[in-house]
C-alpha cells in the first residue's frame, strides 16, 4: 500500500479492454473508450494488421499504444509523465499472458508526442492461433495499468515541449520496439555510440570506471533506488560535490528517485562517453532531450548547465570546422593547379625562346615575295606585239 507521500507523487490505474469480434475489424487503427486515470484522459490505440513497415522484426506485428485522448483541447506546452504495461490476457492460461512494461524513466508525453507504445507487441500469426488462447470466439482483452506522475512535468513548468525525444531504451531495460507513434512509421532512431576514448568531463579518478557499454544490470543507489550500473560512479561523483541533488529528492518516494537518478545518469553518461566530433544532427537532438527530462525533476542543476550548452554548441563548431576544412581542401587543390600550370608555363616559355631563335636564324638572308604573283613560262604578254 502506497504511503501518504507516495500516494501524492503517482496516481494508478487499470483499464480493461473487450475487443468482440477483434478478427473481423476493417480498420488500421483501433481506439478504445477513453478512460481517466491521474486527472488525464488517456485511451488506448491497437494496429490490428500490423504495420506497413520495411523493416523485417515490426511486419506482421500487433501493434499496440497509450494516448492523451484530449490531446488538442490541451494549452501549449503541456507535459504528462507515466510509466504504462500493456497485459494481452490469455484466456486459457493466465500465466501465458503476454505482458510489456515500460523501466527506467517515466515516459513524457507532450504535443509532439502524443502516443507511446510498442511497434511489436506481438506475432499476428500467434494471436490468431485458435489454440494460444489470446482470441477466445474471437474476443480480445487487452489491460493497460498507468501509473501518472503528477507533481512533476505540470503544464507551465520548467519543461521545454517543443523539441520531441527520440530515445533508444537501456538494454536489458526495456524492450528494444518501444517507440513513439510519430517515430514508429519512420527509421529507428541511432543507438548511441560507444567509443574507445573518454573525454574529461568532470576530470576526477573515479569516471575512469565508468563503463562505455550500457549493461542493463541494476545497482542500489545510496538507498534510494536501483540505478542502471554503469551510471553508479557518475552519480556518486556528482553527488559527493552537489550534495543538494540528494537533498531534494530524499522525501520523494523510490520509484521517483529512481527516475530522476536514471535521467541524471543518462546525461551524464552521455557527456561522459561522447565525443566532439560525434555531436551530429542526431546527438544533439538526443542531448536536448535527456537535457529537458533531467529538468523535470528540479535539480539545481546549475553547476551541470554550462557543459550541456557548451555541448550543444559543438554542433555549430563541427559545421565551421567541416566548412573550413573544406575551403582548405578547396585551397590545397588550386595551389596544386597554380603548381601545375606554372610548370606548364615555364616549359612553354623555354619552347618560345628556342622558337623565337630559330626564327631568327631562318630570316636571315630570306627576301618576302608575292606569294600570289603568278610562275609563269616565258610568254609574252598578251599585249605585247609583234611589228612587222
Amino acid at each position: 500500500m502506497k504511503n501518504k507521500k507516495e500516494a501524492e507523487d503517482v496516481v494508478s490505474g487499470t483499464f480493461t479492454w473487450v475487443i468482440d469480434n477483434f478478427s473481423k475489424l476493417k480498420t488500421d487503427n483501433h481506439y478504445s473508450d477513453v478512460f481517466t486515470i491521474g486527472g488525464f484522459k488517456w485511451r488506448i490505440l491497437i494496429r490490428p494488421k500490423g504495420l506497413h513497415d520495411p523493416e523485417p522484426d515490426v511486419v506482421d506485428q500487433l501493434s499496440m499504444y497509450l494516448g492523451v485522448a484530449d490531446a488538442s483541447t490541451l494549452i501549449p506546452g503541456w507535459a504528462r509523465y507515466t510509466h504504462f504495461s500493456f497485459t494481452l490476457v490469455n484466456q486459457l492460461d493466465s500465466s501465458k499472458s503476454k505482458i510489456k512494461q515500460t523501466q527506467g524513466i517515466a515516459k513524457g508525453f507532450k504535443e509532439e508526442r502524443r502516443e507511446w507504445g510498442y511497434k511489436s507487441f506481438m506475432p499476428l500469426c500467434e494471436l490468431y492461433d485458435c489454440s494460444a488462447g489470446y482470441l477466445v470466439n474471437d474476443i480480445c482483452i487487452i489491460e493497460a495499468k498507468v501509473e501518472v506522475f503528477v507533481n512533476i512535468g505540470e503544464q507551465g513548468s520548467t519543461v521545454n515541449a517543443t523539441l520531441e525525444s527520440t530515445k533508444k531504451e537501456r538494454k536489458g531495460q526495456e524492450s528494444s520496439n518501444m517507440t513513439s507513434v510519430q517515430a514508429a512509421d519512420s527509421s529507428p532512431a541511432p543507438k548511441t555510440p560507444s567509443f574507445e576514448r573518454k573525454p574529461p568531463f568532470l576530470g576526477t579518478p573515479s569516471s575512469e570506471k565508468v563503463c562505455n557499454e550500457l549493461t542493463g544490470e541494476l545497482m542500489e543507489f545510496m538507498g534510494l533506488g536501483k540505478i542502471e550500473k554503469a551510471f553508479v560512479p557518475l552519480l556518486e561523483e556528482v553527488c559527493s560535490l552537489h550534495p543538494s541533488l540528494i537533498k531534494c529528492l530524499h522525501k520523494r518516494n523510490r520509484k521517483v528517485s529512481e527516475c530522476a537518478f536514471t535521467a541524471l545518469g543518462e546525461l551524464l553518461h552521455f557527456l561522459k562517453t561522447t565525443r566532439v566530433k560525434d555531436m551530429t544532427e542526431d546527438a544533439c537532438v538526443r542531448l536536448q532531450s535527456l537535457w529537458e527530462d533531467v529538468e523535470m525533476f528540479r535539480f539545481d542543476l546549475a553547476w551541470l548547465e554550462p557543459h550541456v550548452h557548451s555541448a550543444l554548441d559543438k554542433k555549430k563548431f563541427l559545421e565551421r570546422a567541416r566548412r573550413v576544412k573544406r575551403l582548405r581542401e578547396d585551397v590545397d587543390i588550386l595551389d596544386s593547379e597554380k603548381k601545375r600550370r606554372s610548370a606548364a608555363l615555364a616549359v612553354t616559355e623555354a619552347d618560345l625562346e628556342v622558337a623565337k631563335r630559330d626564327l631568327a636564324k631562318e630570316e636571315e638572308g630570306f627576301a618576302e615575295t608575292d606569294m600570289d604573283r603568278e610562275l609563269g613560262y616565258g610568254m609574252p604578254s598578251p599585249n605585247y606585239r609583234i611589228l612587222c
